[in-house]
């Protein structure tokens, strides 16, 4: 088995570190323009407020290490691992930055 990196899976809720607000995913290897540097990067997570749901004005990104806790792990099947097979290649051969989130 090779190294994988560990993704949790769409609809999976979390806390992000520091905050109140219950967040789901509902992305992952997202690449996104961003607003400060105006140039493309990329975050492990795109996530909604729960149980609102997704606002276009209102998506959230965020890393593996801004996650404080994991509320609920979203459904986790065989299409999963072939995932997390492709993106770890693909987040290894990626040319655009990730984005450092405080």
């Amino acid at each position: 088995m090779t190294n994988q990196k560990k993704l949790y899976p769409l609809g999976t809720i979390v806390y992000l570190k520091e905050g109140t607000q219950k967040i789901m995913v509902v992305g992952r290897g997202v690449v996104y323009q961003d607003e400060g540097t105006k140039s493309d990067a990329f975050v492990d997570y795109m996530g909604c407020a729960y149980p609102e749901g997704i606002d276009p004005n209102q998506t959230i990104f965020f890393n593996e290490e801004n996650i404080d806790q994991v509320v609920y792990e979203g459904y986790s099947d065989e299409e999963e691992e072939r995932f997390l097979k492709v993106y770890s290649e693909w987040e290894n051969s990626i040319n655009i930055p990730k984005k450092k989130i405080d």
